[in-house]
């Protein structure tokens, strides 16, 4: 599978925190109804990957591992299922590590100089982190002037408000998000309320 294929094709990608595990099939299932397959679950709580793990083995849902910071955290979410990994930085350690493993890496990248050097790691798509405060729009546009053959994936303060101005952007594959995703909801098993917020997200996204 072209897992940066299905990626673009999605246009958002579902930032996901996940306190229990028991919440991640509901979770898939209602991103599944409201048109988005696609997930980064973040390892920011012990449930991530018991979380990745149940949502891969449903066979329906991209499911890739977020906040990867360490090699470690790289084994353990490929051994989950992970099928892509995204790092809000660059580490060469992860990179590499994820290159062995032939997953999918999206590491962080907002200057020249570490466009560069992912680029020298062989990767030319990138996590734009944190959007919002390091240029958003304009910074993306000025980046992929030099790099024109650098993709991007903005996260951080992205939302139904500037949706449509990063996906306007060539260089831009994605988004990344949380918004359609509230943990309030994830934690109250809203299923319902999730597929309405992911369904109003995919339309917005397709305008």
């Amino acid at each position: 599978m072209d897992v940066l294929a299905v990626v673009t094709a999605a246009r958002l990608v579902p930032v996901v925190v996940l306190d229990d595990v028991a919440r991640a099939d509901v979770l898939a299932a209602a991103l599944v109804a409201g048109g988005l397959p696609v997930a980064e679950v973040t390892f920011r709580t012990a449930a991530a990957p018991d979380a990745i793990r149940v949502m891969a083995d449903r066979g329906d849902v991209v499911v890739g591992a977020g906040t990867v910071l360490t090699v470690a955290q790289v084994d353990q979410a490929v051994a989950a299922g992970a099928q892509f990994v995204v790092s809000p930085g660059l580490s060469r350690a992860v990179v590499e590590r994820c290159q062995e493993l032939g997953v999918l890496v999206l590491p962080g990248a907002v200057t020249a100089t570490e466009v560069q050097a992912a680029l020298e790691l062989g990767v030319s798509t990138l996590k734009f982190f944190p959007a919002g405060t390091s240029g958003g729009p304009a910074a993306i546009t000025a980046l992929s002037a030099p790099f024109g053959q650098v993709r991007f994936v903005p996260t951080g303060g992205v939302g139904p408000g500037n949706l449509a101005e990063y996906l306007g952007i060539a260089a831009v594959v994605a988004v990344g998000g949380s918004w359609m995703v509230p943990r309030d909801l994830i934690a109250a098993g809203d299923a319902a309320g999730i597929e309405a917020l992911t369904a109003q997200a995919v339309a917005l996204a397709a305008r």
